[in-house]
């Protein structure tokens, strides 16, 4: 495993009683680019974001994070280097978006640290950068799920870490705001920071991916730069799809154009 990747898993093997959903997985995360994980539905991706966001516990191997395996550091250590979006959080009943974006601060708080200027600004910036500050007051489960899902992105944001796990951040979006959320990805990625995204819309993980790793049935297909490693055949293989691969016209990336004709 190089000394310089972000997050790493070596020999991963995760799985449930009788069922392995990743075998034998190894993959490096690099410092400071946007990663995008895709494949088809039970392919392992979000399995594999959960395992390195250490809320599931392989069956074998071990996860890095900038060097350090995360079975080896608390919580609290974990939570100030990498914080994770999972798919469909919920919160509890009666939770103000204020609040909630709030608790990202959590990871900072000490028992004799009270709320600080640098904790409330922190709150404010992660509310700007997802467009919910005019919610602050809004009960977070009367919202609309597109609403949720950038109050809860704003919670991982005001937790200022360098790592940022999202799983499906794009889900309940419609095209605009899906937009919007992978442009904060990449402006969080050229601050400095490592991104890491579950995606299923192809073309935008085409798009915006400066490291694209590809799955299929627990185990990496292909990894690099989308340009590099898209072809017709790799997206027929993963998913089963006849297809051409163009040049997006406004980025020149890859994009999918499945074959007329299937069902006929």
């Amino acid at each position: 495993m190089s000394a310089t990747a972000a997050l790493s898993a070596h020999e991963l093997w995760v799985g449930y009683p009788g069922r392995a959903v990743i075998e034998g997985l190894d993959v490096e995360i690099a410092p400071e680019l946007l990663t995008v994980i895709v494949g088809p539905n039970a392919c392992g991706k979000s399995t594999l974001l959960r395992t390195m966001a250490r809320m599931l516990t392989p069956t074998f191997g071990e996860v890095r994070l900038h060097g350090t395996p995360v079975a080896d550091q608390s919580s609290r250590e974990v939570a100030r280097q990498m914080a994770v979006l999972p798919q469909s959080p919920s919160a509890p009943d009666g939770m103000l978006v204020r609040d909630l974006v709030a608790r990202g601060r959590y990871p900072h708080q000490r028992l004799l640290k009270p709320w600080s200027r640098d904790d409330e600004a922190a709150v404010e910036a992660a509310m700007r950068a997802t467009d919910v500050v005019a919610l602050a007051d809004a009960d977070v489960n009367e919202l609309s799920g597109g609403q949720r899902q950038r109050v809860w992105l704003a919670m991982a944001l005001a937790q200022e870490t360098d790592v940022l796990l999202l799983d499906e951040p794009t889900s309940f979006l419609d095209i605009a705001h899906q937009i919007e959320v992978l442009d904060l990805g990449r402006r969080l990625q050229q601050q400095g920071r490592t991104v890491v995204m579950v995606l299923h819309e192809l073309h935008l993980a085409f798009r915006y991916a400066d490291h694209l790793v590809v799955m299929k049935s627990g185990r990496i297909m292909a990894q690099g730069a989308p340009a590099q490693v898209v072809t017709a055949e790799l997206v027929e293989e993963v998913y089963d799809l006849p297809c051409r691969i163009i040049a997006d016209p406004e980025t020149g990336t890859p994009m999918v154009i499945p074959l007329a004709g299937r069902g006929r």
